[in-house]
């Protein structure tokens, strides 16, 4: 009996220094990890466009999962889907099955709209110039343009080309006809919208392109342009830009932070040798224009490789003025998360 009773006795305190033992190893175990409040993982959408040279350098370099690790966020996994239009890439977000998109700032300030700033631009990546190109050889400026003729866009109404070609339309025909031209407008990604543009028989027979695609086609001499965006508004527009929904930026404060210091690594890349950057990019997209031609893009006005965002107000009043968002930004920043308030965007 008493040998039980010691026994009774003995065990219970057994289990409390075991207990004991073991949350403090626990405790221990969790001093040793690192703290971790972001996401071991992140979706970002791109499309085709030498516009996206940053990001696909961030890609093949890893540049978003080296600075992660360097803010303390271990291994990062990066997962990139290749989209052909800004309207896929918002469906996708908010859809819940890409984190961050990469397209023109044009589905971002609708998005910031259609949800009362849920969705916010995270950082600029880059402003290329884009032209209006055309087979038709009747049609030398806007008002040439006929019921016969069919404009390729990314995404008819809202993406960066429509808006720029509703801006020419209202130059052309006054601020009451900017519309006059959508209806000649089709959704076309732009590897697609070449392939119809070399099609004397295709019925598209005009694109509002972007490098290098543009490039390649004035390489036919049936092709011509019409205009340039960036002559046309006098100023860089971003039609590249990283945009996330608020939750996932509050979620993710370093990991945010690091996908910014990645593209400003990929953009000093570029900055510091142009060639090998542009060498990078067809090695990584399979593209056909020669690294020596995709260096002289870069050499042109309204070219920039920057996480400064460019002409969102521009945009933003047209919307408004549109009727195509209900509010009306008073400053870019309104848009853009607070980790670029610091810079000159515009």
């Amino acid at each position: 009996m008493v040998r039980t009773s010691r026994t009774s006795s003995f065990l219970p305190g057994r289990r409390r220094l075991l207990r004991t033992g073991s949350a403090l190893l626990l405790a221990g175990l969790a001093l040793a990890a690192p703290a971790r409040a972001d996401d071991a993982k992140v979706r970002i959408s791109r499309q085709p466009g030498f516009v996206y040279l940053p990001a696909v350098l961030a890609e093949q370099h890893k540049l978003i999962e080296k600075h992660a690790k360097a803010a303390g966020l271990g291994d990062v996994t990066v997962e990139w889907v290749n989209l052909t239009s800004g309207a896929a890439g918002n469906d996708a977000l908010l859809s819940g099955n890409i984190d961050i998109v990469d397209s023109g700032s044009t589905n971002m300030l609708l998005l910031n709209d259609r949800t009362k700033g849920d969705v916010k631009g995270l950082c600029g990546v880059g402003t290329t110039p884009m032209m209006l190109l055309t087979r038709n050889p009747d049609v030398k400026e806007l008002k040439d343009f006929s019921t016969k003729d069919k404009i390729a866009l990314p995404s008819v109404k809202v993406s960066s080309q429509a808006v720029l070609l509703q801006i020419a339309a209202k130059k052309a025909f006054g601020p009451e006809n900017a519309t006059k031209l959508d209806p000649l407008t089709v959704q076309l990604g732009h590897p697609d919208a070449v392939a119809a543009l070399a099609s004397p028989h295709n019925e598209v027979n005009s694109h509002f392109s972007l490098p290098p695609f543009q490039q390649r086609e004035l390489q036919d001499p049936a092709i011509h342009k019409v205009l340039n965006s960036y002559e046309l508004v006098g100023e860089p527009v971003s039609n590249a830009i990283f945009y996330a929904r608020t939750g996932w930026y509050n979620r993710n404060p370093k990991l945010a932070a690091a996908i910014v210091a990645a593209i400003d690594e990929a953009n000093a890349e570029i900055a510091r040798d142009p060639l090998k950057a542009a060498r990078d990019y067809v090695a990584a997209t399979n593209e056909k224009t020669p690294p020596e031609t995709l260096v002289e893009i870069m050499k042109e006005p309204g070219t920039n490789f920057s996480t400064t965002p460019y002409g969102i107000m521009l945009q933003a009043r047209h919307f408004y003025a549109m009727k195509t968002i209900k509010a009306e930004p008073k400053d870019w920043k309104d848009t853009f998360f607070p980790i670029v308030h610091n810079l000159p965007g515009k």
